[in-house]
């Protein structure tokens, strides 16, 4: 039986966002965008820090007028004052050029300019309007990230590939056409920026599309030919479960592949849902893969006819909703602690066994079994918990294990932490 190839990284060179480390051997970054008007400085300041606190370690916010420029100075004293440093990135399109000249507090206070190409204009004005924003980029230090999107494309660029595409002998389809446009749109923009004097290692590139298989594509391609590091994101990618299920496809074979130094999940949140959605999804689909630890995960099983009450996925998701609570103040407290594995598991047939191979695991009884709940902690039995207090008794344990064996000097510690359901 043979095993499943390691990641290995693709070779990229390495950006710093601030503080914040990407490409080259840098792990995976999860990047984040607010949905405030920025000219709301309450606002979005607030779900900036909601974002972080969540684990976004990039957050871009929408630059669009000179009332969003004058508020990201604002912004990012108060995020400052708050103890949150998370580094800002500054969305332009179509203006950009206009709001750094008019507005150098916020060229300064932004620790990364996100450019379209295909936005900043036509021709000799848009040619001068780019070079503007690089060359405030190389005054004030910042990185920037070249974003072409499907849907705003270099019509000048694309009319030429389709001109010369319909002249070959064996024409290429118009998506694989579509696709040379945005890699070259892409490429050469990073080339007319290191010429007006931005250094290689201030820059990042993209190429967004909307479809599962043309992102693979495109990614692959500029991977082969290019050495910056590449933000993954499959744009409009949707709500729900179809937003997470074609980003995770996606951004999966491109991560196994080594592909990819900075991710974002571009979730259409769902009346009432909270932003940080987006933050979540991107960890776990890092974590899951082995490429990163973010939080503590909760491996349950999905129920049966074995399980028909529904108190293991009350446990188990009030279990998985306090570690993820709890992280803010135990990443700092209790190094490691982003490894725990918790099972809760639901029946007798999966459950002793799936116990013991989590950190901590509660194994809880099926319909017709006998109604008591056996915890393990390190493959070992250690208590049986019956009654009505299974669920803070058991929380109590997690609590406990915490402390003992993530502490500075604690215990030795595994790896896994399950919990099985009754």
């Amino acid at each position: 039986m043979s095993d499943f190839s390691p990641i290995v990284r693709r070779h990229a060179r390495q950006v710093w966002i601030d503080h914040v480390p990407v490409g080259s051997d840098a792990p995976v970054v999860v990047q984040s965008m607010t949905n405030t008007d920025t000219a709301d400085i309450v606002a979005t300041t607030a779900q900036i820090v909601t974002l972080a606190q969540a684990g976004s370690e990039l957050v871009r916010i929408t630059v669009n007028t000179a009332e969003a420029a004058a508020a990201v100075p604002q912004i990012r004293q108060r995020l400052d004052d708050l103890g949150c440093n998370v580094p800002l990135v500054g969305d332009f399109h179509f203006n950009g050029e206009r709001l750094l000249r008019d507005s150098p507090a916020c060229a300064q206070a932004l620790a990364k300019y996100r450019i379209n190409p295909g936005n900043v204009g036509k021709g000799v004005k848009g040619d001068e309007k780019f070079a503007y924003m690089i060359r405030a980029a190389v005054e004030y230090g910042k990185a920037v990230r070249i974003g072409v999107n499907w849907g705003s494309l270099d019509q000048a660029l694309s009319t030429r590939l389709m001109d010369e595409n319909t002249r070959l002998a064996q024409p290429l389809s118009a998506e694989a056409v579509m696709r040379e446009v945005l890699i070259l749109s892409a490429l050469d923009s990073a080339e007319k920026a290191i010429a007006l004097g931005l250094s290689p290692d201030k820059i990042i590139l993209s190429c967004k599309v909307s479809h599962v298989q043309d992102l693979i594509a495109v990614y692959r391609d500029l991977a082969r030919r290019c050495d910056f590091p590449l933000h993954l994101g499959l744009t409009e990618a949707g709500m729900g479960s179809k937003g997470i299920v074609a980003s995770s496809a996606a951004l999966a074979v491109l991560l196994q592949e080594g592909i990819g130094d900075t991710i974002r999940i571009s979730l259409t949140p769902e009346p009432g849902a909270p932003r940080e959605k987006e933050v979540i999804v991107a960890q776990e689909l890092l974590q899951t893969m082995g490429l990163r630890a973010f939080t503590p995960l909760v491996t349950a099983c999905p129920g049966c006819g074995r399980t028909t009450s529904t108190f293991f996925q009350e446990l188990a998701a009030r279990i998985q909703s306090y570690l993820r609570a709890q992280m803010p103040i135990w990443r700092q407290d209790y190094p490691g602690v982003e490894t725990l594995n918790v099972a809760v598991m639901g029946c007798v047939v999966n459950g002793p066994g799936e116990s013991k191979l989590a950190d901590i695991g509660i194994s809880l009884p099926g319909t017709g079994e006998i109604p008591v709940c056996p915890v393990y902690v390190n493959g070992e039995k250690t208590v049986t918990l019956k009654g009505d207090a299974i669920a803070d008794e058991f929380q109590a344990i997690v609590e406990n294990y915490v402390r003992t064996h993530y502490a500075e000097g604690g215990l030795k510690r595994r790896k896994t932490f399950v919990l099985t359901p009754l």
